[in-house]
């Protein structure tokens, strides 16, 4: 823990201090779990949360990507205004202080097992430990899929708890590494799963290959719901249930093409229950937009009750508490008109590790996506640059999405008469703006950008975004938007054949940049 926390433990301690389960599964999208209605995924774990606490059917991840959605979550804050923890894989200073560190000088236990925040290098930030808190790693177990975490999650928790004193309010996060790639091929078929129950989205192909991929996604996602329904079981058989708030969502979406790394309806919607049985009976659905950087104050607002504005003040957020949709009195809630997203470097998957960035804002009725380079590949470069120096193609590129059957099976049929508006949707070049109906198109694939009958609608939404990112000092309309391709990237950086720009001097400007990066890293 960070020695300069000054939070005063005597004047600011809730007497009446809840516990927090906080459990987020990897790479999960909305509405993929049996509360929503997709019977082809059995969740039991989540779907009791949903039914004794609060169905959210409306809550955006900040960012696409693992580790900038999870430096949010913890921060309250948006990626952009993280520095390197806004990115992917880099590192996360330590003059951003996140709420297990907080909830911990108040006097909470605080703890996780699995993926905490990451990847990304948080030694290299002068930090004690990974921000999602101290990790209990100790018990593992040999699960029945063969590409699952050997890691027992449920019986980690229980070590955490075994260790917490008499009446010590906790927080602990159970970070599943499901249903992260690469999964079992076949699982699904092969646990009795079939392939006509499967809803397969409109951004995908409907063929046997990629049922058959999204039923092997479903059993993961059933794995990481098994073990927190342990964890729910072990806390109502210490009688700790009913005075924990508990929290089930994702990082961003599914490991699929034009969903995760994307700052579209399909990278960003995910799943959002919360329980909290000691205030709330459950049994209500709410369609408000919320955003997970909600998580952080609401949090601490549990934690801190009527002292919590105070609190802010030493540690401000862009998120909002959610506690007042836990008031059954309260009708007149503040609701969000509008949540952001963001997306800058993903995987190392264009020429000397270039980002991809992105802004959107997403209300009820449009998402709107502003991309500043447009001349990049969103999905990354088509070919890359193999070990012994020759060109791969074809199944050499297009990094940015997770190698998998689905990508595969486009990739091959990419000519396909079916397939191919699909295809390019996913990998091809954007423009620089790009607008959605998503009452009338929820999968993004019509962009209504040029079209003349909603130039209005793109004014305001392009001024909106724009106002919200200055007035939050985004680094991309501050004039330093090209600081993220200085931030190190930790793992390994893919070789790819150089672009080809038309413009000569913004290529130029461009190299300049990359070999200072360079040079750092070297």
């Amino acid at each position: 823990m960070n020695s300069d926390l000054n939070v005063k433990k005597d004047k600011s301690a809730n007497i009446d201090r809840p516990n927090i389960l906080f459990a987020i599964s990897d790479d999960q999208s909305f509405p993929h779990a049996s509360a929503y209605g997709e019977d082809w995924i059995k969740t039991p774990g989540f779907d009791k949360v949903a039914k004794e606490g609060i169905l959210f059917t409306n809550a955006f991840s900040a960012s696409p990507g693992c580790s900038p959605s999870r430096a949010a979550i913890l921060t309250g804050l948006n990626t952009w205004q993280l520095e390197q923890a806004g990115t992917h894989d880099s590192e996360f200073p330590s003059k951003y202080k996140v709420f297990p560190e907080i909830l911990e000088n108040l006097g909470y236990k605080v703890g996780f097992t699995g993926k905490g925040w990451g990847p990304g290098n948080w030694k290299e930030s002068e930090r004690e430990r990974n921000p999602a808190g101290k990790e209990y790693a100790e018990v593992y177990t040999k699960p029945l899929l063969k590409e699952v975490s050997n890691l027992d999650y449920a019986e980690n928790f229980n070590q955490f708890l075994s260790e917490r004193e008499k009446e010590e309010p906790f927080y602990f996060w159970f970070g599943s590494r499901e249903p992260h790639r690469v999964y079992e091929k076949g699982s699904g078929i092969k646990s009795g799963k079939k392939l006509e129950s499967v809803t397969v989205p409109g951004f995908l192909p409907d063929s046997p290959e990629v049922r058959s991929d999204l039923l092997d996604y479903a059993l993961e996602i059933e794995y990481f719901d098994q073990q927190l329904l342990r964890m729910l079981t072990k806390l109502e058989s210490i009688g700790e249930l009913e005075n924990t708030i508990i929290i089930v969502t994702s990082d961003n979406g599914m490991a699929f093409p034009y969903a995760k790394a994307n700052a579209n309806e399909n990278g960003t919607h995910v799943p959002l229950a919360i329980r909290w049985g000691k205030k709330y009976k459950g049994g209500k659905t709410v369609e408000d937009l919320i955003s997970l950087i909600d998580i952080a104050p609401t949090v601490l607002e549990a934690a801190y009750g009527k002292n919590f504005k105070e609190i802010m003040i030493d540690y401000p957020m862009e998120g909002k508490s959610l506690l007042n949709y836990f008031d059954q009195k309260l009708t007149n809630i503040e609701k969000r008109e509008a949540v952001f997203m963001a997306r800058e470097r993903h995987s190392s998957s264009r020429w000397n590790n270039l980002t991809y960035p992105q802004r959107s804002i997403r209300t009820n009725e449009y998402l709107y996506i502003r991309n500043f380079k447009p001349e990049r590949w969103p999905a990354g470069a088509p070919q890359k640059i193999g070990t012994d120096g020759r060109l791969e193609e074809m199944d050499g590129g297009y990094h940015d999405i997770d190698a998998s059957p689905t990508l595969d099976y486009m990739i091959t049929h990419q000519n396909d008469e079916q397939v191919a508006l699909l295809f390019e949707k996913a990998v091809s070049k954007r423009p620089s703006e790009e607008l959605y109906d998503i009452k009338n198109d929820p999968y993004c694939l019509n962009n209504l950008a040029e079209n003349s009958k909603y130039q209005y609608v793109i004014s305001g939404l392009r001024a909106k975004l724009g106002a919200y990112l200055m007035q939050t000092e985004d680094p991309r309309v501050t004039g330093n938007g090209d600081i993220y391709e200085t931030y190190k990237r930790y793992s390994h950086i893919r070789s790819f054949p150089e672009p080809n720009w038309k413009n000569d001097s913004s290529r130029n400007a461009e190299n300049a940049i990359l070999k200072n990066q360079l040079n750092k890293i070297d």
